[in-house]
Parts: C-alpha cells; sequence; structure tokens
C-alpha cells in the first residue's frame, strides 16, 4: 500500500528519469492549459464545433452563470448553431493550479455578443478544471458566476 511518502518519492523518481523537475513540470502543464484556455476563447469567437469537440471531455458539465447547466452535446449546439455569437472576449487575472491530472483555472471573462440583434456586454468569474486525457488537456467542467 502507498502512502504520500512512497508516493512522493514515485513522483520524484519518475520526474527525475525524465530530467524534469517538479517545478519545471507544472509549468509545462500549466502552460498547456493555458494553450487550452485559449484555444478554447478563440472556438469560442469562431463558434468552432470541432474545436469544442476536441478541447471537452465527454463528461462535461458546462455551467453559466445564470445557472443553467449543459452536458458537451448540449454545449456545444448551443456554442455553434449561431443564435448567439461572441464578437470580443478578453480573460485577465488568470490563475492554472495544476492538481495530479487535474487542473484548477479561474478568471474574469469580459466579453461582448450579439443574440437576436442585440449586443450584450459580459462580464463575470470563471472557474474551469481541466483533465489529462491521452496527453491532452480537456476541459470537464465550467461554472460561470457573477462578480
Amino acid at each position: 500500500m502507498l502512502d504520500r511518502r512512497h508516493l512522493a518519492i514515485a513522483t520524484l523518481t519518475a520526474l527525475a528519469a525524465t530530467g524534469l523537475s517538479p517545478a519545471i513540470a507544472a509549468t509545462k502543464d500549466e502552460a498547456a492549459v493555458a494553450d487550452a484556455i485559449e484555444a478554447f476563447r478563440k472556438a469560442m469567437l469562431g463558434s468552432d464545433r470541432k474545436a469544442f469537440a476536441a478541447l471537452c471531455a465527454d463528461a462535461l458539465s458546462y455551467g453559466h452563470s445564470s445557472g443553467k447547466l449543459q452536458d458537451k452535446t448540449v454545449f456545444i449546439e448551443q456554442a455553434t448553431n449561431g443564435s448567439s455569437t461572441w464578437t470580443a472576449i478578453a480573460l485577465s487575472d488568470q490563475t492554472i493550479r495544476i492538481a495530479g491530472a487535474n487542473a484548477i483555472a479561474r478568471f474574469t471573462f469580459t466579453g461582448q455578443s450579439v443574440s437576436q440583434g442585440k449586443t450584450n456586454d459580459v462580464k463575470i468569474g470563471i472557474l474551469m478544471v481541466w483533465t489529462k486525457q491521452g496527453g491532452h488537456w480537456r476541459l470537464l467542467a465550467r461554472q460561470g458566476y457573477k462578480v
């Protein structure tokens, strides 16, 4: 049975075998998650169904700041059906924390969307949980909240 000490030693040994220090490994994963978040932002701007399908885990739970929840299929359909489009999206105050095969990202989302001919300004907080699957970071959970 592995205890925390044995698990830590095994992790450090594995990292040493690859030539990576724990800090560098975390930094590479953080950078990869930041890249995935940027790809997600671009997919939102482009209503890119293919990009969303690649970026989202099959078990996605997508929560809006209104409280509405969607699974992967519904999220992608509604994000790409043209009923609402994003004209601008900026992310600020981003933090990323790696937790094993998962990552927790938080940031402020500021954007402008157009729905039914009406322009809407949005400023909300976002919590994203990413999980590493097959060497790629996939969005597992997202929750928007009012700031």
